[in-house]
């Protein structure tokens, strides 16, 4: 299957993206791991992208799509992919369907993560981490510390990221608002848009949307 995932901040695209990438045994493309790679194995699109990240300028859309291109082009990905993160933009995905024109191929499905808004905020808001190891975070309602501000695994102390202020979160989903969100009234003329509740357990709602893939495709 060849799939797109949407959802705001705090959807919970991420993990949702490797559940599902390995339950349907595709690679999880994203844009994230796109950048990282790019630039650590030096490709001129690396380099483009590492020009314009220092130079504190948005990455333009050709050099993400470049790097996507790739990406799929790549043998594990001749069977189908997942992607996250990509496309953001109404452009991004008229120039994805073109490459996968060009290829023979065609999205399976859109699969749109649905979280109210608030819930977005309380999500990203309450996340706490650890300064001493990063891979330690906890959340202030759905996974506290056993005392406040201290780690429970190393006893560092704990703090709010400034990305994750409240401010910051709310600033973030009116990007996501203007910006990608018109992707999915755009997938949605093409009849490809599946949208679930991203609310509750991780594993309910990898269930919830494996479901809706499989009823989609029958």
């Amino acid at each position: 299957m060849r799939i797109v995932l949407v959802g705001p901040p705090g959807a919970g695209k991420g993990t949702q993206a490797a559940y599902l990438a390995k339950n349907l045994s595709i690679p999880h493309i994203s844009t994230g791991d796109l950048f990282r790679a790019n630039i650590s194995q030096g490709t001129d699109l690396g380099k483009q992208a590492r020009a314009y990240m220092d130079a504190g300028q948005l990455v333009p859309d050709e050099v993400t799509i470049g790097m996507a291109k790739d990406r799929m082009a790549q043998s594990d990905a001749v069977n189908g992919f997942l992607l996250d993160g990509f496309p953001r933009n109404v452009g991004q995905a008229e120039a994805l369907d073109v490459m996968l024109k060009d290829e023979g191929v065609k999205l399976d499905a859109v699969l749109d993560l649905e979280v109210p808004e608030e819930e977005v905020v309380k999500r990203i808001a309450g996340r706490r981490i650890c300064r001493n190891d990063s891979a330690h975070v906890f959340h202030a309602t759905y996974n506290p510390p056993k005392t406040e501000g201290v780690c429970d695994a190393c006893g560092g102390e704990l703090y709010q990221r400034d990305d994750d202020s409240e401010e910051t979160v709310r600033t973030r989903l009116e990007v996501y608002h203007t910006q990608t969100e018109p992707i999915i009234d755009y997938y949605r003329a093409q009849g490809l848009v599946v949208t679930i509740s991203a609310l509750g357990k991780v594993t309910e709602v990898t269930a919830r949307a494996m479901e809706a893939l499989k009823s989609d495709k029958g």
